[in-house]
């Protein structure tokens, strides 16, 4: 009989600590299977951000009966270029990164690796920019600029410049710094060739404006403000005595500033899957 109860008490024994070893093990491939699932996880995370696919998502949460957002997702600076949308009413009204404005004596421009603005060149000469400059986010100079380029000016324009769309923004205020985000209305441009190659700037006005927030096309705009555009783009790379490199082609309005927008984006389409 004791012998029995004994047999019994090991059995239950045995069981309770086969049991927890059963426990044990799965606890420790269940950890084992998180890690992994954490590293591919962060792995696929780093991937997409490469990719810069990733960006700040914004959700509109209801708390005490107003509106608030959330940030979804993404604790990463987004990359200027690539990160920023180039906003959901483009060509009408779109996102401008402004690099430089008129009060710098440093020419800056982004850092396509990091996203950061690097120091580009002094200002060599007494020219100052005329307006905000920068460019427009998720668009480039590719093939289709150049052909465009070459459509309406008449000249032999072989390749893009290679950078994302550049934009001038009028504006009343002083703005004391770039690296900044504005929005921006496009009412023309001006086709630049820089040494043979598409390198448009187009002209834009600060959406709300006080002044130049009513110019809605190039040619409402004082001619005085156009002449200086142009001025400052022939002779901001050269000294008088040194040959010319940079030729406006063109003045154009704000339907073909939309084209310019439109054909840049299709552009940077064809560089991303061609980098994938």
């Amino acid at each position: 009989m004791n012998c029995t109860n004994c047999n019994s008490e090991n059995t239950k024994k045995n069981g309770r600590t086969h049991y927890k070893k059963q426990n044990y093990f799965r606890l420790v491939l269940g950890y084992h299977h998180l890690q992994r699932l954490k590293a591919e996880c962060l792995f696929l995370i780093d991937y997409l951000y490469d990719l810069s696919l990733t960006k700040f998502e914004m959700a509109k949460v209801a708390r005490n009966g107003k509106e608030r957002y959330t940030i979804l997702k993404n604790p990463y600076k987004a990359h200027p270029w690539y990160g920023i949308p180039i906003g959901e009413q483009a060509p009408e009204l779109v996102n401008a990164f402004i690099e430089i404005v008129p009060a710098d004596t440093v020419k800056y421009e982004i850092d396509k690796q990091t996203g950061y603005l690097k120091i580009d060149r002094p200002q060599k000469y007494s020219n100052i920019v005329p307006a905000l400059y920068g460019f427009i986010p998720q668009t480039y100079c590719g093939n289709l600029i150049a052909q465009f380029a070459r459509e309406k000016s008449g000249k032999e324009v072989e390749f893009g410049d290679g950078d994302p769309l550049d934009i001038l923004v009028l504006c009343e205020k002083n703005i004391p710094h770039g690296d900044i985000i504005c929005e921006a209305i496009p009412i023309g441009g001006l086709r630049l060739l820089d040494k043979g190659e598409a390198d448009d700037k187009l002209i834009a006005v600060l959406k709300g404006d006080e002044v130049y927030g009513k110019y809605t096309d190039i040619t409402e705009l004082p001619p005085n403000v156009v002449t200086r555009l142009k001025h400052y783009f022939l002779t901001y790379k050269n000294l008088p005595e040194e040959p010319t490199v940079c030729e406006v082609t063109n003045i154009y309005g704000r339907d073909e500033a939309h084209e310019v927008i439109r054909h840049s984006r299709e552009d940077y389409k064809n560089m991303i899957f061609e980098n994938i």
